[in-house]
């Protein structure tokens, strides 16, 4: 069980890495104007805390 709870913070990591390269490509096209859905940026950061809010939680299970 304990070796589940290590991959999944590496996947929940990663995934948070992949997801902040999408936020910097969207700001340099909305930079550039070559975004046309602006949402995408709050959308994509506010996965992004998602993933660190389940990150946490796997943290904590893991010490307890």
């Amino acid at each position: 069980m304990p070796s589940d709870n290590k991959k999944n913070i590496i996947g929940i990591k990663s995934e948070i890495n992949s997801i902040k390269k999408s936020v910097l490509n969207f700001n340099f096209q909305k930079s550039t104007g070559q975004l046309d859905k602006t949402s995408n940026i709050r959308k994509a950061k506010r996965k992004i805390a998602v993933l660190k809010t389940k990150l946490n939680q796997e943290k904590k299970e893991k010490n307890a």
